[in-house]
């Protein structure tokens, strides 16, 4: 297999609270190919969007690396870092308190140019503005609109259009639906796919949307209280879950069928334990059925069970 584009190699991200260290990131080692999608899934609160920050050194991290296409991301100096902020871009989830209020459509998507010095000419810059206001489906009509005069879904699109300005490889998009109705999700999700395949993106998906992820990932990882508690491709996952907590997550989908209303769920049972210094091994053992000592074990990381599906549980070989 090629050198990933994207690698994390014992990713920590650490708060200090009043009572301790907050694990908001604990060890992550994830891999994305380039062109690919990555989706990260997990209920609120188990670091998605920390993990996508910190790989773009959004804030800093810990301790361990990012590299991107080989290189220490997280090394650069400040410099290096004003290059490659061209290459890595994000999509914020709230299209609303993302985009400045005093400015105009034209406005936001010209800045990054601008600032990057990417175009010089005014001209120029209004013909790329146009541009990217085609590329993302969004009307040049607007183009002297304010954001709190469009809808959600035109305002996702601004975010879209300012994130592809400065022409990047790499973009994390930090649940970038999740604010929108469903018939608009369907439209931005298209979006992001067409804008991949034209352009040769490489996606860090974040949501907690399962149903989204499916439809979007190559792979999926699963994470819980700051730690990946597994890794494969996305039919796989959803066809073969391995570890408790992604099976959970896959039995709480909705179904559209009758027999919805009969089945049983598995349910999981138990209080989160505190992400303030947590005990060594699986953070999920106190709310799972097949805890044991062993999960107590403070090396229990992601272990390849089978071809390209990676878990950390002791259940599963991990």
């Amino acid at each position: 297999m090629s050198q990933p584009l994207i690698e994390t190699k014992d990713l920590c991200k650490y708060f200090k609270t009043p009572k301790g260290l907050l694990h908001a990131v604990d060890g992550v080692n994830l891999t994305i190919q380039k062109g690919e999608t990555l989706g990260v899934v997990g209920e609120s609160g188990c670091g998605k969007s920390t993990l996508g920050r910190v790989i773009l050194r959004l804030i800093p991290h810990t301790s361990g690396q990012v590299m991107y296409d080989g290189k220490d991301f997280l090394a650069l100096s400040k410099r290096e870092m004003n290059v490659m902020r061209r290459k890595a871009q994000i999509i914020f989830q709230d299209p609303s308190s993302s985009l400045n209020p005093r400015m105009t459509v034209s406005e936001i998507i010209a800045e990054p140019i601008r600032v990057n010095h990417i175009l010089h000419g005014s001209k120029e810059i209004e013909k790329r503005v146009k541009e990217l206001m085609e590329t993302v489906g969004l009307a040049y009509r607007f183009v002297n609109t304010y954001p709190h005069e469009l809808d959600g879904g035109r305002r996702q699109r601004i975010g879209i259009a300012r994130a592809l300005a400065v022409n990047p490889e790499f973009i994390v998009c930090d649940e970038p639906v999740s604010a929108l109705d469903v018939s608009i999700q369907a439209q931005i999700l298209n979006l992001l796919m067409d804008l991949q395949d034209e352009m040769g993106l490489t996606y860090m998906f974040i949501t907690h949307n399962l149903s989204v992820v499916k439809h979007i990932s190559d792979e999926i990882a699963v994470m819980y209280l700051g730690q990946c508690v597994e890794k494969t491709s996305s039919d796989e996952l959803f066809e073969n879950p391995m570890h408790p907590y992604t099976q959970a997550l896959l039995e709480a989908i909705p179904l559209a069928t009758i027999e919805e209303k009969y089945r049983e769920r598995n349910i999981i049972r138990g209080e989160v334990v505190s992400p303030v210094n947590p005990k060594p091994g699986c953070r999920f053992a106190p709310r799972c059925p097949y805890a044991t000592d062993a999960c107590g074990d403070p090396n229990l990381n992601l272990k390849e069970v089978t071809p390209g599906h990676w878990v950390a549980c002791t259940r599963c070989g991990g």
